[in-house]
């Protein structure tokens, strides 16, 4: 029996040396790291930091009282203020629906036309602003597409959209609830394509002629889209509906179906492995799109400014209500406005870097790796 021992591994110069020295050897040198640093800190303080302490110094010039009467004194200020709070939350809320579906569609299934849903989800980030709001104006101003039939009578069209509308929830709810285990269905819940047909066309037509018997909507009325709050909320949430589903598809991907699959398995509900499965593992994921979606919508400008008509007290958000007060020379006051948005700004980064704290690391990055998930 040979008793021979293996030589001991070469050691190399770098492994023998020093922690400090292992550490010098790896790192550049001070001067490059210092001038690094310098210039970046440079530029942020140029760039950042001293066009927002300008903003709050302009702000409150006249002192806190001065600042809090170019907030409120003014109603024009008053109404872009309170029609900000209008659009933001409606348009953040169809966002919110649209990019947990698409999320959930591209993130679960593999499908014809998936790829091209992905691409349209991120058009609104290579279209300029004004252009998607030229896009509305094109579609329902006087001149455009829908323009003269909204003018004779646009109202016309809303009992069909509100019966789309509770349509498609009521469709969302059915699926939500029925049983995902062939075992534990039963009546309507193992007729899906029965239910859809015959229950969706009754629902919908029902809802048409009730609305229409009750005569809810004005006839022969024009519909204002374009230089109203509709066009607004449509501009709004055109430019900002990436946000959302862009957080959540790595995320989903990341987590993986194993524990959905294994909850249906057990007999769960879709509303079940929604609320106790999915949304839990989602939740950072879905708040940090909602804060850059929220960030996005109140500071809009280029797509509103062409939809709005740019009318005070009556269409003006809080952007547009800022450059009408600057042109005007109104320099405290578009500056008291402008303070709120950067605070919105500011708080939005404070909550963005705590979120990203708890996002899966695949989250952050965009790589859809399940190896990468960590839940807190």
């Amino acid at each position: 029996m040979s008793t021979d021992v293996l030589p001991p591994p070469p050691t190399t110069a770098l492994s023998a040396a020093p922690g400090s020295a292992v550490r010098r050897v790896r790192q550049d040198p001070a001067w490059v790291r210092r001038t690094l640093i310098g210039l970046a800190g440079l530029v942020l303080g140029l760039l950042v930091v001293v066009p927002v302490a300008h903003v709050f110094y302009v702000a409150l010039q006249d002192g806190l009282g001065g600042y809090w009467k170019h907030l409120t004194a003014d109603p024009d200020t008053r109404h872009s203020i309170l029609l900000t709070l209008t659009v933001v939350p409606i348009a953040l809320g169809a966002n919110i629906a649209f990019g947990l579906a698409a999320a959930w569609a591209i993130a679960r299934f593999r499908f014809p036309g998936r790829a091209i849903l992905t691409a349209f989800i991120d058009l609104p980030f290579s279209v300029s602003p004004v252009v998607a709001g030229l896009m509305f104006v094109l579609i329902f101003g006087l001149q455009g597409y829908l323009g003269p039939f909204l003018r004779r009578d646009g109202y016309a069209l809303m009992p069909y959209a509100i019966a789309a509308l509770a349509l498609f929830v009521a469709t969302i709810v059915y699926l939500l609830l029925r049983p995902a285990s062939p075992r534990f269905r039963t009546g309507l819940w193992r007729y899906p394509g029965l239910t859809f047909v015959v229950g969706g066309a009754a629902l919908f037509f029902g809802l048409v002629w009730l609305q229409q018997a009750l005569e809810i909507w004005p006839r022969g009325q024009s519909l204002k889209i374009i230089f109203a709050l509709p066009g607004l909320v449509l501009a709004t949430a055109f430019v900002t509906f990436p946000f959302v589903a862009r957080e959540l598809i790595p995320v989903m991907e990341a987590i993986g179906p194993d524990e959905e699959l294994a909850a249906i398995s057990l007999g769960a509900s879709g509303w079940q492995m929604f609320r106790q499965v999915t949304l839990p593992n989602i939740k950072w994921g879905l708040a940090y799109g909602i804060i850059l979606c929220n960030a996005r919508a109140m500071g809009e400008f280029g797509a509103v400014y062409v939809v709005s008509g740019h009318i005070a007290g009556q269409t003006d958000t809080m952007p547009l209500r800022i450059e009408k007060l600057f042109q005007e020379y109104n320099l405290p006051g578009s500056f008291a406005v402008a303070s709120v948005l950067t605070l919105l700004a500011i708080f939005t980064l404070i909550a963005k870097t705590k979120l990203e704290r708890q996002l899966p690391v695949a989250g952050r990055t965009g790589e859809g790796d399940g190896s990468t998930n960590q839940r807190s």
